[in-house]
């Protein structure tokens, strides 16, 4: 083990060992603690793969608070952008959903396109980058080809030339006259030198004017993005990305259980029926080198009173097939369920916390591997483990005690496992707590 993990960045190290003891997901370093979910993690990469012979896909990955869906998000996002990919992510929230009435699928957009990111990009904002590298990657192009002076006028106009003649095939596409007029402003603001221009391009494409006169002032477009046509943008954006030679473009969108706490049934349907249209573009062919992965609870998808399910025709597309159960796993189904990790997998993830912990901290913690296992073991044994006992808690709880040794030498391994008390997450019971009635049915 400590050979494949030994050259960990200490900015990297830092950022595992410090998300982790947040609870939450690092955005980089990975790959240095992935273990288990091999399955999982070979279904979605054959979906990269359908998506980069010019396919589509779509996956929902589903598991209760804590059991590793942001993980394998996080994970699997890295692996699109080390295959060449586009990436964007998001969180849904109250404030940012896939339809509503106060622009919160506006704000969807934004997100995705803030943290819009590339391998030459990889924490986000990568929508300049991208359009710059196009445009440069056309200008060499070009110049040899045509043997153009750099910087002068003929290579200026041949450029121009050949992006129309690129994303002519935009315009044909749903509000796409706009949005290739919008790339055409960039590319003219870039190279006059008019950063006003350029800036107004970008605010455009990112769905940042509030009004239709103010975006006219600045640009000659009809109109802008908001609630009713951000889905149609992000697939011009995945097709921009395709023209600009990104593989395709993967598109992540976590924490969908916040559709299902919409209380409003006609808002709630709403965002289901948006749900349902990128189903069917992803799995009938009318998307093209894109994916969509979506992160969800359980009781968020099979609820029948409120949840996916409640939609029928989200219900008969996303329930698995009957042939699926006692321990046969489907993975060619649009849903993902994720399996508790097994006492070894969770064993060798926190023989790696440890191994970058000392590595970091430069220290030498008095733990053995007999102690960690027999930790495991203890809290696997536990009443309800199987069904209250996720990564994030034991990865969180360990992590910190790690700290706490590192701190105070005079305590042991032994003193404070016997005091660690692991509980369900927060999240999850305090769900609970509010509906105490949500699984009962006459």
């Amino acid at each position: 083990m400590a050979e494949t993990i030994q050259n960990v960045p200490k900015r990297i190290s830092g950022a595992i060992l410090n998300s982790l003891a947040s609870g939450v997901v690092p955005r980089t370093g990975l790959e240095y603690i992935a273990i288990g979910r091999t399955r999982e993690i070979a279904a979605i990469l054959e979906d990269l793969d359908t998506v980069a012979e010019g396919g589509s896909a779509f996956r929902m990955i589903s598991g209760r608070y804590g059991s590793g869906k942001s993980f394998l998000i996080q994970l699997m996002r890295s692996h699109a952008m080390e295959r060449g990919f586009a990436v964007a992510d998001a969180d849904l929230s109250p404030e940012r959903r896939l339809a509503g009435s106060n622009r919160q699928g506006l704000a969807t957009y934004r997100e995705l396109l803030r943290n819009l990111s590339t391998r030459a990009a990889p924490d986000g904002g990568a929508l300049p980058v991208v359009l710059a590298r196009w445009i440069s990657k056309i200008q060499v192009s070009l110049a040899r080809e045509k043997n153009l002076a750099p910087g002068s006028q003929a290579l200026a106009d041949a450029v121009e030339v050949e992006i129309m003649a690129q994303i002519a095939s935009l315009e044909t596409l749903v509000h796409g006259f706009d949005f290739a007029t919008a790339v055409r402003c960039f590319y003219r603001g870039t190279v006059e030198g008019d950063d006003e221009r350029r800036q107004a391009a970008l605010r455009w494409l990112r769905g940042e004017f509030a009004t239709k006169t103010e975006a006219k002032s600045l640009l000659p477009v009809s109109g802008i993005i908001e609630d009713a046509s951000w889905y149609d943008y992000l697939k011009l954006i995945g097709e921009l990305m395709k023209l600009a030679g990104h593989t395709g473009f993967i598109v992540f969108i976590d924490e969908a259980v916040n559709l299902y706490k919409i209380t409003q049934s006609v808002s709630r349907e709403a965002n289901y029926e948006k749900l349902l249209n990128i189903f069917n573009d992803a799995t009938q062919g009318r998307l093209s080198g894109m994916a969509f992965i979506f992160g969800a609870t359980p009781q968020c998808i099979e609820d029948q009173r409120r949840g996916f399910y409640s939609y029928e025709a989200l219900r008969s597309r996303l329930s698995g097939s009957r042939f699926a159960q006692a321990g046969i796993v489907d993975f060619s189904e649009p849903v993902i369920r994720l399996q508790p990790l097994t006492p070894e997998e969770i064993t060798a993830l926190l023989k790696r916390i440890l191994y970058i912990h000392s590595r970091h901290f430069d220290w030498d913690p008095q733990v053995t591997d007999e102690q960690i296992a027999a930790l495991v073991k203890n809290l696997a044994g536990r009443m309800g483990a199987e069904a209250l006992l996720t990564p994030r808690e034991i990865v969180r709880d360990f992590t910190g005690l790690l700290n706490i040794l590192r701190q105070n030498p005079s305590e042991s391994f032994d003193s404070l496992a016997a005091r660690l008390d692991i509980r369900p997450a927060d999240a999850e019971a305090s769900q609970d707590k509010t509906n105490p009635y949500a699984e009962f049915t006459l």
